[in-house]
Order: structure tokens, then C-alpha cells, then sequence
């Protein structure tokens, strides 16, 4: 009898999902949740419409108002969404999610929040799933052991027609993390370092799969963190094996199974791990111990040093191309080479995004701010990624830590991330975000972001500068 085959964590997935595969083409691979919202989706349901067709599994999508909507005022009386494409986009969304039967969670709902956040945190995502939204950053739910990959609008069309999308296989990338992280590092941290290590491109068409003693000591809601960017390091998605962490997280959640079900689904999930000695296309190792707080200094996720060091010198950089990158970054960015960013004046401080808008991540901020008032010239935002977040955050008296530091406590939704509803930085403004994405006016025409940690940011809160969160731990 020949030896079983050994394979790795998204090898079992992918196999196990698709439907049918010609030789030379892409795979027909099965969808087992679809995520949207009210950005990418009205142009799908429209093309449903215009080819007479109906969506397929309704029970295998959930709908959530996320990217485009205000942040504060929403419980008001009265309130409604003043910009009128937005106003139509969400007033679409629910006709659409009407007209089919497909769950939504609307403004007023308990569970209403950012669609990276509220997938898992309801346990709709699952182990061994294949996951797909019509965002980049959809990744994030690999890290419940699920393929999660981010799809285009006409995709998004093909998916609620068929559940099925046309995918060609990716190869694989381990990226294994040994050691214990220092006091003062995180998760942002981790895959900061990381995509610094490999580049913005280092990881295009492969799928990462997180692995190592690091990884295994993160919660859930760090997992996601990491899992959030990979598609910054240029993979179709981000992935870490299930383990008890993961079935401890999901266990009482209202879409995760119950009873019986439980018990034969942790049984399912505990198969899916990679099996020992299967092989990854390329391989990648970082010392988890030796990593520091990290932040970026330029114009992509890639553009990271630690927040000790000096920014990098484009005259010490050999390739042409790489060269001109930096220096057109540098020059955006209004910093000098050589210098440290340690004591550079920030004028915002953004807590929030699918990144690091969980529960962990305000806890981690409001460690920090506790007993401790924001500089006063700095602007500080903090945007919960769920209703359920906003809720608990509530309970524990961290919204109060926020509001007695001077922060602004909002509703939630993607806010600065995407620069929306007045939520954006001003032209030549330094902001130290906890958001994915530091390109050119993402958060604001003119605006000049740094990436960083939930720890880091709240440190630069406090002290109005870039600073080393690490100088403000007991």
C-alpha cells in the first residue's frame, strides 16, 4: 500500500473544495461563506438582475454595513447618512439583502461592525472553510484554519450566482516564528517585521501559513492581526493551523456549531493542521524574540524599521528601482535618512481598522493611556470593529480610559482607515495609525501615515511624539 500523502494545512482545504478542475485551466472551487458589504456589492446584485439570474446559497452569505458609514452620531434621533452615494449604497445593500433572504447586520443590529471583525467573532467563520468578501483584507479569517482571499466585484457577482468562483492554485510560503515576543511587542509587530523581511511583493501567488512557537502563544484576536496583512506582503491569504486556542475562541459563539455538532466538528478540525513532513514552496524564519516595536516610515506596509532606528538611506541601496521607491517615499513623507523617527511630532493617533480594532487591541492602547492624559496638541480616534466590541469595551471601562485620556470614543465602522466621513488627515499631518495601509492619501489627501502597533500608537499619544512604548510599561 503507498505511503499517504503528506499535506499541508491549505493543500487539504483546497483539495477538499474543489468542484472540478480541467488540466491547463483554473480550478472550480467551492465557496463555503460569502461576506459583503455595501461597497462591492451593488454592482454584483445589479448584474443578477440584468442576466436574470437569483442568488444561489442566501444561507451561505452574511451582509454587514461597514466601510462607508459615519462613526459618531448614529444613535441620535434623526440621524441619517448625509453623503448621498453613501446614503444610496447602504439603502441598496439592504434591498438587496431583503429581496434575496440574506442575513444583515444594519446599523442598529447587535452585531453590526467591520466585516473582518464580526466573521469570526460570531463564529461564522470556521476551521477548514473557504471564505471570500469582496476586500483585500479578508485574509484575516485565516486565521480561524480557513482560506480566506479577498475578490474582485464581478467575482462577488459570480459567487452569489454560483457559490463557486474559478481560482487558479496558489503555492505555498511557510513563514515560521520561533521564540518568546519581548514586553512591549505584539502581533502588528510581528507581521510588520515580517513584510519588512520579505518585501510588499515577497509573498505574490503563494498562500502563507503562520507557524512556530510564536505563533501558537497568540490569541485569536492577535492571529487575526496577522493574518490581516499578509495580503501587504503581497499573498493571496494568510493562514494558521486551528488548535485549541482556535476551538476555546469559537465555542458558544451563535454560528458555531453546537452540541453533538461540536463535538464531530473539533474532531473534523483537529485533522486539518499540516502534516508532519509536508513540503512548502518556499520557506521563511524570523527570531520572535529578537523582533522590536516596529513602525513604518514610508509609503508601503514594507517600509517598516524598529521604532529604535534610523531610517534607511537610499544611497546605501543597490537596485535602481528600489532606490527611486525610497526616495520618492522619503520625500512624501518629509523625513531625512540616517535620522531616527524617535521624538518626530505626530499630529493624529488612529486606533481602529480590521486590523486592530478587537478587543485585545483597545486593551492593549488603554494599558497604556490608563491615569495618563494625550498631548495636547495630538487628535486621537478610537473606533471599536463591532457593536459586540463597542459593548464590551463599554463594560470594562475602557471606552472611560479613553475618553479620560481626551481620545475621541466612536462608533463602529472603517473611519480612517479609508478617510471617510470627514474621519481623514489634514494635507503635511502625521498620523500614527493601526490601520494596514500607509500609501499616499489613504487616510487623507496629503497625509502622512505610520504604521504601528496598538502599544506603540497609544505611547505616541501620550507623549506627542514618535516614542518607544516600551520607556511608558511599568
Amino acid at each position: 500500500m503507498p505511503p499517504l500523502e503528506k499535506k499541508t494545512l491549505f493543500e487539504k482545504i483546497w483539495d477538499s473544495h474543489v468542484v472540478y478542475h480541467e488540466t491547463g485551466c483554473p480550478a472550480v472551487l467551492y465557496i463555503d461563506l460569502h461576506l459583503i458589504h455595501e461597497v462591492t456589492s451593488p454592482q454584483a446584485f445589479q448584474g443578477l438582475r440584468e442576466r436574470g439570474l437569483p442568488v444561489h446559497r442566501p444561507d451561505r452569505t452574511l451582509a454587514t454595513i461597514d466601510h462607508i458609514i459615519p462613526t459618531r452620531g448614529r444613535s441620535l434621533p434623526g440621524f441619517r447618512i448625509l453623503d448621498p452615494q453613501a446614503s444610496r449604497m447602504v439603502t441598496e445593500l439592504r434591498d438587496n439583502c431583503r429581496q434575496w433572504g440574506i442575513e444583515l447586520y444594519d446599523l442598529n443590529s447587535e452585531h453590526q461592525g467591520i466585516v473582518h471583525v464580526i466573521g469570526p467573532q460570531i463564529g461564522a467563520t470556521q476551521p477548514g472553510m473557504t471564505v471570500v468578501c469582496g476586500d483585500s483584507h479578508t485574509s484575516t479569517h485565516g486565521a480561524m484554519g480557513a482560506l480566506a482571499f479577498g475578490i474582485g466585484t464581478s467575482e462577488v457577482e459570480h459567487v452569489l450566482a454560483t457559490q463557486c468562483l474559478l481560482q487558479t492554485r496558489p503555492r505555498t510560503m511557510e513563514i515560521r516564528l520561533e521564540g518568546r515576543l519581548q514586553p512591549g511587542v505584539s502581533a502588528k509587530d510581528i507581521i510588520l517585521a515580517v513584510i519588512a523581511k520579505i518585501g510588499v511583493s515577497g509573498g505574490v501567488g503563494h498562500v502563507f501559513e503562520y507557524t512556530g512557537s510564536a505563533i501558537r502563544a497568540l490569541t485569536m484576536d492577535e492571529r487575526m492581526t496577522v493574518c490581516n496583512m499578509s495580503i501587504e506582503g503581497g499573498a493571496r491569504a494568510g493562514m494558521i493551523a486551528p488548535d485549541d486556542t482556535t476551538f476555546q475562541y469559537l465555542n458558544g459563539r451563535p454560528s458555531a456549531p453546537n452540541g453533538p455538532a461540536w463535538d464531530a466538528a473539533v474532531a473534523k478540525w483537529r485533522t486539518l493542521p499540516s502534516d508532519d513532513g509536508a513540503t512548502f514552496d518556499q520557506a521563511v524564519s524570523l527570531d520572535a524574540s529578537r523582533i522590536e516595536p516596529m513602525i513604518t516610515y514610508g509609503t508601503n506596509p514594507g517600509m517598516a524599521i524598529p521604532v529604535t532606528g534610523p531610517v534607511p538611506d537610499p544611497a546605501a541601496v543597490a537596485d535602481s528601482g528600489q532606490r527611486s521607491a525610497l526616495l520618492k517615499a522619503l520625500e512624501y513623507m518629509a523625513l531625512e535618512p540616517g535620522r531616527s523617527l524617535l521624538g518626530h511630532p505626530i499630529d493624529v493617533v488612529f486606533i481602529g481598522s480590521c486590523t486592530n480594532s478587537r478587543i485585545a487591541d483597545l486593551r492593549g492602547a488603554a494599558s497604556v493611556l490608563r491615569g495618563r492624559r494625550i498631548n495636547p496638541r495630538v487628535r486621537m480616534l478610537v473606533v471599536p470593529g463591532s457593536a459586540d466590541v463597542s459593548k464590551q469595551a463599554e463594560s470594562e471601562g475602557l471606552a472611560e480610559v479613553f475618553r479620560a485620556a481626551g481620545a475621541e470614543w466612536r462608533e463602529p465602522g472603517c473611519s480612517m482607515c479609508i478617510a471617510m466621513n470627514g474621519d481623514e488627515l489634514s494635507a503635511g499631518q502625521y498620523c500614527v495609525s493601526t490601520s494596514n495601509r500607509n500609501f499616499e492619501g489613504r487616510q487623507g489627501q496629503g497625509g502622512r501615515t505610520m504604521l504601528a502597533s496598538p502599544l506603540t500608537a497609544a505611547a505616541c499619544a501620550v507623549t506627542g511624539v514618535v516614542s518607544d512604548v516600551r520607556t511608558l510599561l511599568g
